[in-house]
């Protein structure tokens, strides 16, 4: 324990507010809780976050120089922690391959149909990029397909696709997947069938040659300036294995989307209307498609950076507590407002806060946890959870011995708040474990408040949840103390409006961390009685994850 914490009541850091009021911690928690928790403050997350998003660091785009000195920050952070290097050759770096692709179109997309010829305008309406870690891609007089969602879904009766022959096409599809019935799918709950990765997946699977994406703000979750800025520019896939793939994947607007539509006679709401049921059948639309483009590929590498605490338990060490946070950004890009560095403050230096915070505090622990705890900062998380797809891939333990995942993405800045958001609530038996932790602190745990945005399948633990591990996302609640009603969603509104994925994205003066230690110090808590439970977490019955549980369980078992 720090002595200075107990006395601090305002520390007030340049450009952000760190604390207004002292903390408290529950009388309820042990005293060995109590420990750890203090050692989560205010002034190592902003110290923290102010480093990692300096301009220094040049928005750490994948595979940089500034994303490497910010996993040479975090290792030197483990260092100081005494963790053990739990990467390769005995140091804190997991390296992997990245195979970077920076896509130029050399012929403009056009569109010809019965009712005319229309030209696109990337990236004002369309954005295009490779879909194979080739040099050159063309499609010359591809024909439109319009396939609804693209969903193939045995387990809810649905097939987008039916038998129709859809190898060498452009498909046109929806963002997001049917949520206008609460018996299907997940109803208003955005699952990974909505999501655009699984899209371009499927598509590939059937055959085709390309995918567009139609736009709306409200199926994507964010607008449309968010696809141009995080699509222009290089982009970033691990090295290819054999599997199925598109050769161009496309976003348009949805306004060019309705043009594209009216080329061949048909109305696009009337299509989107179609699609919402079971019976819709894929429409050609009697549209051709060219466009070509040359991209340039390279293979370059990056790690994720990992230090583990060994648990103190001659059995339950063997198993697994992982922390995770993704270390990248969107790195330097086209300027906006004279400003090209995209530094991710928000997104996500302060989720890397949280975890050091938080590896601070467990590292402290007497007696050690029981179990070992594993904080991974992971990489290329936004060029589709690449980082965490690859220690899933390759994990240091097999995956029937990781007994959890705590991801962080993101952290609260604008105060304390009565309540804590948790991404995945209702999907595995760690529910019971935060609700106890928060209800010491007087708070409730409330489901996810945007579940139209699918957000459990945004980020890291996505990876983790894949390979049959339990996952939890639980970060800023929205019932802010001494705000009126509604306040916390219009901040996180005119976040995802203004800053997300944006140059931005900045630490300032306007960030009160008081209600970020609050969670931070629930999600060391939380860590801390998972590492040291009797049994592993488990997916609740019937659960869309359950299933690669009980396979990584019978592996380990053998």
């Amino acid at each position: 324990m720090h002595p200075l914490v107990a006395v601090l009541s305002v520390s007030v850091l340049a450009g952000v507010t760190a604390a207004i009021a002292p903390i408290s911690i529950p009388k309820s928690w042990t005293a060995r809780e109590r420990d750890v928790a203090e050692d989560v403050t205010a002034t190592a997350l902003a110290a923290h976050v102010r480093f990692l998003s300096d301009d220094l660091l040049e928005g750490r785009g994948a595979g940089s120089r500034g994303d490497e000195l910010a996993m040479k920050y975090v290792a030197a952070q483990y260092e100081r922690l005494g963790l053990k290097p739990a990467g390769d050759d005995g140091g804190y770096l997991q390296r992997f391959d990245i195979v970077g692709l920076k896509s130029q179109v050399t012929a403009r997309p056009v569109l010809v149909g019965p009712k005319g010829r229309l030209e696109l305008n990337p990236p004002e309406n369309l954005i295009v990029a490779a879909g194979s870690q080739k040099d050159a891609a063309k499609l010359s007089d591809v024909e439109v397909v319009f396939a609804g969602y693209g969903i193939t879904a045995p387990e809810q009766k649905w097939d987008d696709f039916k038998d129709v022959d859809v190898r060498g096409k452009v498909l046109l599809m929806m963002n997001n997947d049917p949520e206008g019935d609460p018996a299907l799918f997940g109803g208003k709950t955005r699952l990974y069938y909505g999501r655009w990765t699984y899209k371009y997946e499927e598509a590939a699977r059937k055959g085709a040659a390309g995918v567009i994406l139609i736009h709306t703000t409200p199926s994507a979750g964010y607008p449309w300036q968010v696809v141009q800025t995080s699509w222009n520019g290089e982009e970033f896939e691990l090295p290819a294995a054999g599997e199925p793939r598109l050769q161009v994947k496309m976003w348009a607007t949805e306004d060019a989307a309705r043009e594209l539509t009216k080329l061949g006679g048909f109305d696009l709401d009337e299509l989107r209307k179609r699609a919402e049921s079971r019976e819709f059948k894929p429409v050609p639309l009697g549209v051709k498609l060219s466009v070509a483009l040359k991209t340039q590929v390279r293979t370059q590498k990056t790690a994720n950076v990992l230090g583990v605490l060994e648990g103190a338990d001659k059995k339950l060490s063997k198993e697994l507590v992982v922390y995770s946070a993704h270390h990248d950004h969107l790195g330097v890009k086209e300027p906006k407002n004279g400003d090209a560095i995209y530094n991710g403050a928000l997104d996500n230096a302060s989720g890397v806060a949280a975890l050091l915070a938080a590896a601070d505090g467990l590292a402290e622990a007497k007696p050690r946890p029981k179990r070992s705890i594993l904080f991974a900062a992971v990489g290329v998380e936004e060029s589709g959870l690449l980082g965490s797809a690859y220690f899933c891939q390759h994990p240091i333990v097999p995956a029937g011995r990781i007994a959890a995942n705590i991801n962080i993405d993101g952290i609260n800045i604008w105060g304390r708040t009565r309540d804590v958001e948790f991404t995945g609530l209702g999907k595995s038996s760690i529910d019971s474990i935060v609700i106890a932790v928060a209800k010491a602190q007087g708070r409730t745990v409330t489901p996810d408040q945007f579940p139209d945005r699918g957000h459990f399948y945004r980020s890291d633990q996505f990876s983790f949840a894949r390979i049959g591990v339990p996952a939890c996302y639980v970060g800023r609640g929205m019932d802010f103390v001494g705000r009126e009603p509604g306040w916390g969603r219009k901040r996180v509104e005119e976040y995802v409006q203004t800053r997300y994925h944006q140059p931005s994205d900045q630490m300032d003066a306007s960030w009160n961390l008081e209600g970020a230690v609050d969670d931070v110090r629930l999600l060391a808590v939380v860590g801390l009685r998972v590492a040291d439970a009797p049994s592993m977490p488990s997916w609740n019955a019937g659960d869309e994850f359950e299933a690669a549980r009980k396979r990584a369980l019978e592996e380990v078992s053998k």
